[in-house]
């Protein structure tokens, strides 16, 4: 038996045997426009899997991690998502800042940040997007101005997921010169002077105001920044240094534990299929060629994440390929889709996935930018005119 397939066996028996008693009742809970379902309960499981070794698995071991190849990643979130385990509570400090400070921080920034991302004691969210500056992250306007020993950040995030069970957030704010004669602001490019720093969210100066989505749920918020203060050493690379860094959390944004996110949209397709048969819509040709075409897409999608395509063509094909399943449910169920579960507000599954699935091609990064990526950085045409 190979390295791969041993653990696969390894991670396959321990999910069946630990996700019972009082776990049982987890599988299935959480993910896109249901991450309020049984908070607590799931972060109580992913600290018995930081118990039991099985957080952070990807990381080199010098950082608590197992050191797995990308194969036994890719298996372990398969696995993962087949056991219909519980959406993970640690997946930004996991996947995202935990690989950021191993290859980019200091070594002081990672003896402090990895131990806790590791055992799920501390949560994380990203700093990104702002009201003004949604893909367009060159453009963002949060400042961050040194007092001594200290940053002093001001400014407003927005679209910030689970910022309000999180303890902190990395924050892309701009520590560089606004001022200078015009001619000098005009060359400078707009990236420029951008650090990348990690806050502490339970401080004075700190307001997180949640957002109600479509699906009626609050998954992301409004952070507000005013006069918030973090330690200098807590930014990660050198100061202006942060368009560099925030790239890198990007591109591991979209790395292997897409594959497990595949599963479950091989899962919804699977249902999706099976209330076409029942309710006698399978029979209308138009409904049969659009779930054939939802069929060799997942398979063509499956394709491209295993030969290691683009990140932003890879992005750019799942978003569009989830909303399509969604406007698909709507169109399977028909009139019925039009109402409420219950009241005041209550959504079945497939509701859920329509309306949530409409901010698939806008949230990490909007179709338009990654169509832009794709043209001026991978095909090598001419960049699109700027003012």
């Amino acid at each position: 038996m190979s390295s791969v397939e041993e653990f696969r066996t390894e991670i396959r028996d321990w999910l069946r045997d630990r996700l019972q008693g009082e776990f049982a009742g987890l599988r299935g809970l959480g993910g896109p426009g249901r991450e309020h379902e049984a908070f607590a309960e799931r972060l109580a499981w992913e600290r018995h899997m930081a118990a039991h070794g099985w957080t952070c698995v990807g990381w080199p071991e010098e950082h608590g991690g197992r050191g797995a190849s990308i194969e036994q990643q890719i298996v372990f979130h398969e696995e993962y998502a087949l056991a219909d385990a519980p959406a993970r509570v640690n997946h930004i400090g996991e996947q995202l800042l935990g690989p950021t400070l191993i290859a980019h921080g200091t070594e002081e920034q990672k003896a402090r940040f990895l131990p806790p991302i590791r055992a799920v004691e501390e949560l994380w969210c990203q700093g990104y997007s702002e009201p003004d500056a949604g893909s367009d992250l060159a453009a963002v306007r949060t400042r961050a101005v040194r007092e001594g020993d200290e940053w002093v950040v001001t400014g407003r995030k927005i679209w910030t997921s689970l910022a309000h069970e999180s303890q902190w957030c990395f924050v892309l704010a701009r520590t560089g010169p606004t001022a200078g004669p015009a001619a000098e602001r005009r060359t400078r490019r707009p990236h420029e002077g951008l650090s990348y720093l990690l806050v502490p969210l339970d401080q004075p100066g700190v307001e997180i105001r949640p957002i109600v989505q479509l699906t009626g749920t609050s998954e992301f918020n409004e952070v507000v920044f005013d006069g918030a203060r973090t330690p200098a050493a807590h930014v990660v690379g050198a100061p202006g240094d942060g368009w560099r860094i925030a790239l890198a959390t990007l591109g591991y944004e979209r790395g292997v534990s897409t594959l497990g996110q595949q599963v479950g949209f091989r899962r919804e397709l699977e249902a999706l299929v099976a209330l076409a048969r029942a309710n006698g819509t399978a029979a209308d040709p138009h409904i049969r060629e659009r779930l054939v075409r939802a069929w060799t897409g997942l398979r063509t999608m499956r394709a491209n994440a295993r030969c290691g395509t683009e990140p932003s063509v890879a992005k750019l094909y799942w978003s569009h390929w989830h909303r399509d399943l969604g406007e698909l449910a709507m169109a399977i169920r028909g009139a019925d889709a039009t109402l409420a579960a219950g009241e005041p507000y209550e959504l079945d599954d497939w509701q859920r996935l329509f309306l949530f699935s409409r901010a698939d091609t806008i949230y990490a990064g909007s179709s338009e930018i990654q169509r832009n990526i794709i043209a001026e950085r991978v095909l090598g045409l001419p960049k699109e005119p700027r003012p």
